[in-house]
């Protein structure tokens, strides 16, 4: 085959095993034989829609087999995926649209007021519009049955997606990654996670973000295992899938395996099949590590960003007793470092900036250059989180160099949310920080210096950024304050601010 990227991955495994179920959503089984065909048509049909090598074909909807065959059939023609965060405001979809410049949009019906409004939809060309029904959706969309044999000549070279992260200037950035990136993290997991061909996984954090997808789904693929596709996150369901399935890999963050722990049956479920339960996105309380263990479950807590694909540390399930909150050591693939300032080595206990490299690390932001350079040094990726390394190499992740702070496995950066709470015209200045929450990990919250002469109540400011933000970014409390903390030159002291009001 000349098709050496992802997209070639459901033909490769439908050769080996054609009648496994590759794919399991609301009870219907698509086998790999099916995902194969079925990704091979969407392409030809996308194929005749005008989409070509290096177009980007945006995805908007839940969890779905019509998500993974638009991935795939996307990558079969050389164009290039784009998973859209299902919770994003319609200003936010808006620019990540424009600034991706997508061929086409496939959106999923229920997305219908988030879009409303929007230049996407007045172009029929530009979006197709389907209902979720486990893969048979974009029945419209495909080609003939015998309108495949595709095998466009992809490399791991060429761009296999674009995710869009939260930027610190407020507006969200596009993470470009490879075939050759998704396939070198996924070949990190597979050593680090004993996956075989028996497993089944149970998806049910978003696909949209580079964890679900890029550690639980791919790897899962790639070794001929059953992905059990959940729309959305239900604990007392899980639970339920877990039991019925015999699930044998769940992923989730903090949040997720809160809510899990706190369903009526968890004390009661068998959950002797979980061999493997991952995290990541924030470390997890040790209490909460503490009700899994008491159940026989090891959460294997790992590190890792967007930027690279994501996994940069695991903790092994070997040590998940032994270093309890620690985020492990370096995956296969990648080298790591923890810093100072100046770009030396930190010694032992003492906090640094986590730099890593490796052939996972993106190669850059979407149309980005100055962020790229910005980002990446002498093929070192700055991460902008701070960690303690220990005698033993393990790294623990202390704080942030930059002020976002993760809620809900979600990242969310400060500077987005005051440029929408600036638009009040009660609020003169602000700085958002996050706080702790027992159930969210960290959430928002605003300390803002009024406008003379107006007023405003916390639930009139809060209102007034709904439908600007998506609502894990709008903050669960507001203090007034007569000043912000300033330096001599002006700038705005946020590690004050966290003293005083965190």
């Amino acid at each position: 085959m000349r098709d050496q990227g992802i997209g070639s991955w459901p033909v490769r495994r439908a050769r080996m095993t054609p009648d496994r179920a590759a794919l399991v959503q609301d009870g219907t089984v698509t086998t790999y034989a099916e995902l194969a065909a079925l990704s091979d048509r969407l392409a030809a049909g996308l194929r005749a829609r005008g989409v070509e090598r290096g177009d980007r074909v945006a995805f908007l909807g839940l969890n779905s087999v019509e998500l993974v065959t638009t991935m795939f059939a996307a990558a079969r023609l050389g164009a290039v995926f784009l998973p859209v965060n299902t919770r994003l405001a319609p200003p936010e979809l808006d620019h990540v649209l424009r600034d991706s410049g997508a061929r086409l949009l496939i959106w999923e019906d229920v997305f219908a007021d988030a879009l409303r409004g929007l230049d996407v939809l007045d172009d029929p060309s530009g979006h197709h519009r389907f209902t979720r029904a486990a893969g048979r959706g974009l029945r419209d969309l495909l080609g003939a049955p015998d309108d495949v044999g595709l095998d466009e000549p992809v490399g791991l070279d060429d761009l296999f997606m674009i995710q869009y992260t939260s930027g610190t200037s407020g507006r969200p950035k596009g993470v470009m990654l490879t075939h050759g990136n998704i396939v070198w993290n996924v070949y990190n997991l597979l050593v680090d996670v004993d996956l075989g061909s028996a497993e089944v996984a149970l998806v049910t954090a978003p696909l949209f973000h580079t964890a679900a997808l890029n550690q639980v789904l791919l790897p899962t693929i790639l070794k001929g295992g059953t992905a059990l596709l959940e729309a959305k996150f239900d604990p007392a369901r899980a639970i339920e899938l877990i039991e019925r399935e015999r699930v044998t890999l769940l992923f989730g963050v903090t949040s997720m395996y809160l809510a899990l722990a706190a369903t009526s049956t968890f004390d009661s479920a068998d959950l002797s099949t979980l061999r493997s339960a991952l995290s990541g996105g924030a470390p997890i309380p040790e209490t909460l590590l503490h009700t899994w263990l008491d159940r026989g479950v090891v959460i294997t807590q790992g590190y890792g960003l967007t930027e690279a694909s994501p996994g940069v540390t695991m903790l092994r399930s070997a040590d998940g007793v032994r270093k309890l909150g620690s985020a492990g050591t370096a995956c296969f693939f990648s080298d790591v470092r923890v810093v100072r300032p100046d770009q030396t080595t930190t010694s032992d206990g003492e906090a640094g900036e986590v730099v890593v490299s490796g052939p996972h690390v993106t190669p850059g932001y979407w149309r980005d250059p100055d962020a790229t350079a910005a980002a990446i040094e002498r093929g070192w990726l700055h991460t902008g989180d701070l960690a303690v390394r220990d005698a033993e190499g393990y790294l623990r992740i202390v704080d942030r160099v930059k002020d976002m702070f993760i809620s809900g496995g979600e990242n969310v950066y400060p500077a987005e949310v005051e440029q929408a709470l600036h638009t009040h015209p009660a609020v003169a200045e602000c700085a958002v920080i996050g706080v702790p929450d027992d159930t969210w990990g960290e959430v928002g919250r605003a300390v803002i210096v009024l406008t003379e002469g107006h007023d405003a109540t916390e639930g009139e400011l809060l209102s007034h950024l709904d439908g600007r933000l998506a609502r894990y970014k709008i903050p669960r409390s507001i203090v007034v304050v007569a000043e912000l903390p300033h330096n001599a030159s002006g700038k705005l002291l946020k590690t004050r601010v966290r003293e005083e009001h965190g």
